[in-house]
């Protein structure tokens, strides 16, 4: 798992607030398709961007809980979200929701079922606090669609595979609609969302995430500092042939009523 203290919290902060991401989640957002009045939870709400763009489209009428096991990530949720009506912010993971069955018409969560070791015990729990008919959106990356164009070829892959520690289930999407199926929902969506940076830029999602796993690996599977400082200046210095992509996956099911 990443250390979600203080500093990782504001780098993943500073990862949500990119224009990549900003898009993905306007995504999201629209397979969500919270509504006036509606009850909505955010399973590891990190940040609060996405937490409180529900609160915003279920209004004073609605509610918007956000779960994250990570007090420095709910603090900052907190004050993101401060001043709209009807939000919460509650320390808790996702295998165990505090709350109780039915309580909810949407669950959304993006990027945390990667990092849970029962994944249908988890998807279990979230169909337990769904209303029957209401709906799910997950999303998850599989880490082998990352496209990085590294000149040292062999040094990258020893940084990604140490990077791959800090996951449970690094290639989640090819498992996740079975997973929904068998824990009560009916898959009714699936949606690539692709991440991709054609150019290096210090404000893209692989630039942060560059900063993010060079600060994880080092240390890792005989990696050194001076490795991730070759590694990361590689990847910059392609200039004009700089390529970095990646796949997220979203999928929208709705709970059947058995």
């Amino acid at each position: 798992m990443l250390p979600f203290d203080d500093e990782g919290a504001r780098r993943i902060q500073g990862v949500y607030a990119t224009p990549d991401v900003v898009r993905q989640r306007d995504e999201v957002l629209t397979l969500l398709g919270a509504r006036p009045g509606e009850r909505v939870l955010d399973v590891g709400s990190g940040p609060g961007f996405l937490l409180a763009s529900i609160a915003d489209a279920v209004g004073p009428e609605g509610s918007a809980h956000g779960l994250d096991p990570s007090p420095a990530m709910n603090a900052i949720a907190a004050a993101h979200c401060a001043g709209r009506p009807g939000v919460s912010v509650d320390e808790g993971s996702a295998e165990v929701l505090p709350y109780a069955d039915d309580a909810f018409d949407a669950v959304v969560s993006t990027q945390v079922y990667e990092y849970v070791a029962d994944v249908l015990g988890a998807l279990v729990e979230v169909r337990r606090v769904l209303r029957p008919g209401g709906r799910v959106v997950l999303l998850d990356t599989d880490w082998d669609s990352v496209v990085w164009h590294a000149a040292d070829r062999d040094l990258h892959q020893r940084v990604m595979a140490a990077w791959e520690e800090h996951l449970v289930h690094p290639r989640l999407p090819r498992v996740l609609p079975g997973l929904l199926e068998r824990a009560g929902f009916r898959v009714v969506d699936r949606v690539l969302i692709p991440l991709f940076n054609p150019v290096y830029d210090d404000d893209t999602y692989s630039a942060w995430t560059m900063d993010g796993i060079g600060a994880y690996v080092t240390g890792r599977q005989g990696l050194t500092e001076q490795d991730v400082d070759r590694w990361r200046e590689d990847l910059r210095s392609r200039g004009t042939d700089y390529l970095f992509s990646i796949d997220r996956f979203c999928f929208v099911a709705v709970a059947t009523d058995a």
